[in-house]
């Protein structure tokens, strides 16, 4: 996730988000190379998306076609099954009118009475917090998230999640194994910040610690 006081190009980030991605393997050895997608705000405070489903770091070309803005979502996935590899509808980031989400975690056997809809984790979850975000402000929403899947779920190991109302940025980090893949990292400047998964090559990342909520 990336905020800027003034309107940027993100192709110069968004390079070293796809060599950190080519390079990343998740806790049971597979690459995040089951396509990307990035959403931006557009001048008229909209947002827009753009998906693939090939690797990002096979599709640096593309950067350069991104628009100006203050706000982007990236996500770089990786399948957890097979038969819900090369589905373009999986990719994330999920926007719609107001927020914009992405996620990374586990969370296994998701059981709540009334839905989730929703074929994969991710949807599911993105379907839980929108409903929470009718009633509730970001932060709020999002440590209710936590309990319910805590209270609904078989096991949720990891519980990562950058949140977007498109002028602010909110990032939830929990996670109880792999803290080495599920720490989250933000570097904070004046005019710049950036929440990721893993550093990026010419920044200061800082770790944010497992149950924490960090506002940008």
């Amino acid at each position: 996730m990336i905020k800027s006081e003034r309107l940027i190009h993100a192709a110069y980030i968004l390079e070293h988000f796809a060599q950190m991605a080519e390079k990343s393997r998740a806790p049971d050895g597979d690459r995040q190379g089951d396509g990307w997608g990035i959403s931006w705000i557009d001048e008229e405070n909209v947002w827009q998306t753009k998906k693939s489903i090939q690797p990002i770091w096979g599709e640096t070309s593309v950067f350069s076609q991104i628009p100006e803005s203050r706000l982007f979502l990236v996500h770089a996935r990786s399948s957890s099954f097979p038969q819900h590899k090369n589905e373009i509808h999986f990719n994330q980031p999920f926007v719609e009118e107001r927020h914009g989400f992405v996620f990374n975690g586990l969370v296994r056997g998701i059981s709540i009475p009334v839905g989730p809809n929703g074929s994969i984790g991710s949807q599911k979850i993105w379907f839980l917090l929108k409903g929470l975000l009718r009633q509730y402000e970001p932060k709020t929403s999002l440590i209710f998230l936590k309990n319910m899947l805590e209270k609904n779920s078989k096991a949720v190991q990891a519980l990562n999640i950058g949140l977007s109302d498109k002028k602010n940025m909110f990032a939830f980090c929990w996670y109880s194994e792999n803290p080495e893949y599920y720490n989250l990292q933000f570097y904070d400047s004046p005019s710049l910040k950036i929440l990721c998964s893993e550093a990026l090559e010419g920044y200061d990342f800082s770790p944010l610690k497992t149950n924490s909520i960090l506002t940008f």
